[in-house]
């Protein structure tokens, strides 16, 4: 459970990182 739960946080992270530089 908890490491299906950090995955999830880790791939909205990456799709902040991703949509941020997108933008710049």
């Amino acid at each position: 459970m908890r490491n299906q739960r950090r995955l999830g946080f880790t791939l909205i992270e990456l799709l902040v990182v991703i949509a941020i530089i997108a933008i710049l």
